[in-house]
C-alpha cells in the first residue's frame, strides 16, 4: 500500500442527542460549551477541530443533518456582526480573526438521512476520495498525557506502521457494553497491537472468553478511544453494508466495516497516552466541565 500525507479529518455529528434531550431540542450536543484550559468558553465541536489542526491536518469535513447546515456555517464561516464584534475585547477580537481563518479549512458535508454513525462516515467518501484520513467523534475531546497531542500520536502510528489505527484506552469488565472492543497481539507491550478482532459492545462473559489481550489484568479490557485513521478501503465496506441493506441495531455500523478492513489490509491497534471525556451523556459532560480544565 502506497503511504499517503494524511490532510483530512472527519466529525460526523449528525446525530440527535437523544441522551442529553431536552437541551438538544434547542441546542446540537457538538455546540455545547466546554471551558478549556486558558479559560476560554468553546464549543466542544471547536476543541475537536483544533485538536485536529494541531495535530498537522489541513482539511476538515463536518457531517450533518441538512437541518443543522445553517447553524454550522454561523459559527464556523461567518463572522460576528461589526456592532458585536466592536464590544468584543482586544483578544476576543482577535480570536474572531482567528475562527474565520479556521472555518476556511472546513467544509461542510450532509447526511440526508440519519441512519447510523457507519452511515455518517460514509457521506464523507466523496470528499476524502482517494486518501487516508482521520476519523473523530463529535462528541469527545481528548487531553494528552505527554508533549504530543493524542491525534498527532495516532498519526504518527500510522506514519510508521502504514496501515489503518484504531486508538485504545483500558476499561474495566462492568462498562464493555458501553463501547467497541478490541483484541490482538502486542507488538509493543502496553502500546501498540496488531489488532485481531473488533467487537461491539460485548457481554462480559463474551469478552472473557473471546477478547482478553495477553499480559493485562484479568478484568481489564482494550477498548475503542474515539480516534482513528482509516485508510479509504473502509468506504468499500461501509458501502457493501448499505447496498445489502445489512443493519444492527437497525443501523449501519462502522466496527463490523472495520474488521473487514483489519482482514483485508490488517489493523494496528494504539494504546493513547492520553484521557478522552465523552461529552454526549449528562453525567459524562458535568464531569468534563469539572476536569478538562484542570488537565
Amino acid at each position: 500500500m502506497q503511504k499517503n500525507k494524511v490532510r483530512k479529518a472527519v466529525i460526523p455529528v449528525a446525530g440527535f442527542g437523544t441522551r442529553l434531550f431536552p437541551a438538544t431540542k434547542v441546542v446540537k450536543k457538538e455546540l455545547f460549551p466546554i471551558i478549556d484550559r486558558d479559560g476560554r468558553a468553546k464549543p466542544v465541536i471547536l476543541a475537536i477541530i483544533e485538536e485536529a489542526i494541531s495535530a498537522g491536518i489541513s482539511e476538515v469535513g463536518i457531517v450533518v443533518q441538512p437541518d443543522d447546515q445553517e447553524v454550522f456555517e454561523d459559527f464556523l464561516k461567518k463572522p460576528p456582526k461589526k456592532e458585536l464584534l466592536e464590544k468584543l475585547s482586544p483578544q476576543n477580537q482577535e480570536y474572531s480573526r482567528y475562527l474565520e481563518d479556521l472555518g476556511s479549512k472546513i467544509t461542510i458535508l450532509l447526511q440526508e438521512e440519519q441512519l447510523g454513525y457507519g452511515h455518517a462516515v460514509f457521506c464523507a467518501k466523496d470528499w476524502v476520495k482517494n486518501e487516508p484520513f482521520l476519523l473523530m467523534l463529535g462528541d469527545h475531546i481528548y487531553t494528552s498525557d505527554i508533549e504530543k497531542s493524542c491525534a498527532r500520536q495516532v498519526l504518527d502510528v500510522y506514519e510508521q506502521v502504514n496501515k489503518s489505527v484504531v486508538g485504545l484506552t483500558t476499561m474495566p469488565a462492568e462498562i464493555l457494553n458501553t463501547a467497541g472492543c478490541v483484541t490482538g497481539v502486542w507488538q509493543e507491550l502496553n502500546s501498540i497491537l496488531e489488532v485481531r478482532q473488533l467487537y461491539e459492545k460485548p457481554t462480559i462473559e463474551y469478552a472473557q472468553q473471546h477478547l482478553h489481550v495477553e499480559g493485562m489484568a484479568a478484568n481489564e479490557f482494550l477498548c475503542i478511544f474515539g480516534l482513528y485513521l482509516l485508510t479509504p478501503k473502509i468506504f468499500d465496506f461501509l458501502a457493501e453494508h448499505i447496498n445489502q441493506n445489512f443493519r444492527e441495531r437497525g443501523e449501519f455500523q462502522l466496527t463490523s466495516c472495520l474488521d473487514g478492513l483489519r482482514q483485508e489490509e490488517g489493523m494496528t491497534g494504539y494504546v493513547v497516552k492520553g484521557k478522552c471525556f465523552d461529552t454526549g451523556l449528562p453525567d459524562a459532560y458535568r464531569q468534563t466541565m469539572i476536569d478538562f480544565r484542570n488537565i
